[in-house]
């Protein structure tokens, strides 16, 4: 090799080690991120909760006892299970069905539609804690709106957050808020990517708006309907800024949520291996929700070949 196919071949060799140079250092700021935020938390939360930590001393490992204690020993534990459940039995239909049906509505060719369209929207972009303010002004039993409205057909309302009977409905009532956000706006996505031929075939053969409705456009969105059922579990599952804010999991721990309570123990009580075993419980039991949602999806779920 000549003297000067070896500088070429020497030149090349130093650029590709300062384009890889380069490459590194332009990804380091999102691999520095994912190991400092992401793969470190996640790998610290394992150990803690197979410790006794509280933060201010080196954690204990005392093997799987956080999750003995948690299952067997804990009433509190049961109780966020319940809570949590109840709260995601009422609140995920009662979401999904009132997306659709606000989607249907506003999918309708009317003047000024697109002002609704936006109106409805508008709701889900306020903050969970400006929402959780508003709301306990509306469930006040003495000057609330809504008991002043049932006043007004001879009901006498509740006391809505100081009711143990209520609680959870009330904040399952108030979860409704949000129908208009998202879920509405990817149900009106797929209603509007169903041809309209299928509606004329199954009124060609005698079939009025709710054969089509349960024919035509509940099989064609059902994937989406399935993804929303995925992801308002997960939410439901996720409660925690607005019984914060408005009950503290009173009264007598009837709105004491799962992530609440996992909060409590981390926080309030400076039990972080107790919490981290809490967190990792939450992770494997959404995950085998997930799991029987995906199983279950193959009988009802319609993918269009």
């Amino acid at each position: 090799m000549s003297s000067t196919e070896r500088n070429r071949t020497s030149l090349v060799t130093r650029l590709r080690h300062s384009q890889s140079a380069l490459a590194y250092l332009f990804i380091s700021p999102w691999v520095i991120g994912f190991l400092v935020f992401g793969l470190y938390p996640f790998a610290a939360s394992v150990y803690y909760s197979l410790c006794q930590y509280d933060v201010l001393r080196v954690p204990k490992f005392i093997g799987l006892r956080n999750y003995r204690d948690l299952l067997f020993h804990d009433p509190y534990f049961w109780k966020a299970i319940y809570n949590t459940l109840f709260y995601t039995v009422l609140r995920v239909p009662l979401n999904i069905a009132g997306s659709l049906l606000l989607a249907v509505l506003v999918n309708q060719s009317v003047r000024g539609i697109r002002f609704f369209r936006t109106a409805y929207f508008l709701p889900s972009v306020v903050s969970g804690v400006a929402i959780s303010a508003i709301w306990m002004w509306i469930f006040n039993p003495q000057y609330g709106i809504l008991n002043a409205l049932l006043e007004m057909v001879g009901i006498q309302g509740p006391s809505w957050l100081g009711s143990t009977t209520w609680a959870k409905p009330a904040l399952v009532l108030m979860s409704l808020w949000s129908i208009g956000g998202g879920r509405m706006l990817v149900f009106l996505a797929a209603l509007q990517g169903i041809p309209a031929q299928l509606y004329e075939s199954v009124a060609i053969d005698g079939g009025g708006k709710w054969r089509q409705f349960t024919h035509v456009t509940l099989p064609l969105i059902s994937p989406v309907l399935f993804l929303w059922l995925i992801i308002e579990i997960m939410f439901s599952f996720q409660i925690f800024t607005e019984a914060y804010v408005m009950t503290q999991g009173g009264p007598l721990n009837s709105t004491l949520f799962y992530n609440l309570y996992l909060y409590i123990k981390a926080f309030d009580d400076f039990q972080m291996g107790y919490a981290s075993a809490l967190a990792w419980l939450l992770l494997l039991m959404t995950l085998a929700i997930t799991i029987v949602q995906f199983r279950l999806s193959r009988r009802w779920v319609y993918y269009e070949a």
